[in-house]
């Protein structure tokens, strides 16, 4: 049988396309997967050696069968091979079918009584793969008119907008949820024992020094009464040991110096729960009391009052 592609171009084609498809299916982040997985580059060099096996099997049958021809059968043969593609059977079959064109031979019958300079029309139809884009064309026109004009659907720019929307949504849960994206706008408030005690672990090697292991301060303020250089609750307490105190004094910016947003929410949610622990000789009130925003927005009855501690620090 005549083979109207070369071996080593099948083999190519054949190969490069397992190759990128690999690629695209295989999650192997920024590096190609036949590197990342050294798995990958084995079953590669497997396929491609049995795909020159499998060409070099092929065309020993194709030489052993010709030899077992007769001389008519090699001459037929031989014939049928020296053909074109273009004036075989089934090309020609395909071509009309898609161009529904008439012979040569008929085009007397299609002439018009056109004349242009000598220059004459035929009456040929039109092809087929025209025709059919062409009522596509239409079908597609009706369904997007009753789509967006009749039924109100979302235009690009609507699309565009709402996708936006999600995408904020998606940023903001995943801040949330994402300990080394976390800030002093995302950061809540840990309560849990285990959290507390990750906190106390971290206090103890960073904070002791100028806090003193009760938070009573020393170098640096009372972390255990109401008053505040700025600003309490755990979103102000995060953003100080984040950033750092005071220009030209104070806490330096933990967030510089080895803590991440999880650990600094750690020791923040922390040193909030030692408000009201009464260590022993504190240092003097720094700052001024702090009340939470959000608290003093809801009025308290006078028995609530008794119950309501004082702000974390």
């Amino acid at each position: 049988m005549k083979k109207l592609i070369p071996a080593y171009i099948r083999v190519l084609v054949i190969f490069f396309a397992v190759f990128g498809a690999m690629e695209y299916f295989i999650d192997s982040g920024n590096q190609p997967a036949f590197i990342k997985y050294p798995m990958v580059s084995l079953f590669l060099f497997v396929f491609l050696f049995l795909l020159i096996a499998i060409e070099i099997t092929v065309n020993a049958v194709d030489t052993i069968t010709y030899q077992l021809l007769t001389d008519e059968q090699k001459a037929k043969l031989g014939e049928t091979n020296a053909i074109s593609y273009k004036e075989s059977q089934w090309f020609k079959n395909l071509m009309k079918a898609l161009t529904k064109s008439e012979p040569i031979e008929n085009e007397g019958q299609l002439l018009l009584d056109h004349d242009y300079d000598g220059i004459k029309e035929l009456d040929n139809n039109l092809p087929p793969w025209w025709v059919y884009l062409f009522y596509a064309c239409i079908v597609f026109a009706v369904v997007y008119l009753v789509r967006f004009e009749v039924m109100g659907g979302d235009n690009q720019e609507m699309e565009l907008k709402k996708e936006m929307a999600q995408a904020k949504v998606e940023v903001a849960e995943y801040m949330k949820n994402a300990p080394d994206l976390m800030d002093e706008k995302t950061v809540t408030l840990l309560t849990s024992p285990a959290d507390l005690a990750a906190g106390k672990a971290i206090f103890m090697t960073n904070c002791v020094a100028c806090h003193r292991a009760d938070a009573g301060g020393q170098i640096g303020p009372n972390l255990t009464d109401d008053h505040w250089i700025l600003g309490g609750g755990i979103k102000n307490v995060f953003h100080t040991i984040t950033n750092g105190g005071r220009d030209g004094k104070g806490m330096i910016a933990w967030s510089k110096n080895g803590l991440k947003p999880k650990d600094i929410q750690h020791v923040a949610s922390y040193v909030l729960s030692l408000h009201g622990s009464n260590p022993v000789n504190p240092k003097a009130p720094d700052g001024d009391i702090w009340v939470d925003p959000s608290a003093a927005k809801t009025p308290a009855t006078p028995d609530a009052k008794k119950d309501v501690a004082p702000v974390k620090k």
